[in-house]
């Protein structure tokens, strides 16, 4: 399992954050997805063989968020 924090523009609400969690929990190979909006991050653990840094930062972009 790989943790990675991933920085985001864009999410100020309970709603951004659901958005942005839910988007990458339903990436296979996702365990976790933890957004902290104070930060502005969210915190993906994951399993590197199953799912590839490119396609998490495709599935917030699809949400409306920039990914720094």
């Amino acid at each position: 399992m790989t943790t990675e924090t991933i920085k985001i523009e864009g999410m100020s609400c309970d709603h951004c954050k659901r958005a942005v969690e839910t988007a990458l929990t339903n990436l296979d190979g996702v365990s976790t997805a933890n957004v902290s909006l104070e930060a502005g991050h969210v915190t993906v653990d994951f399993d590197n063989n199953k799912v590839a840094m490119s396609h998490m930062t495709e599935a917030i972009e699809d949400q409306g968020y920039d990914v720094k």
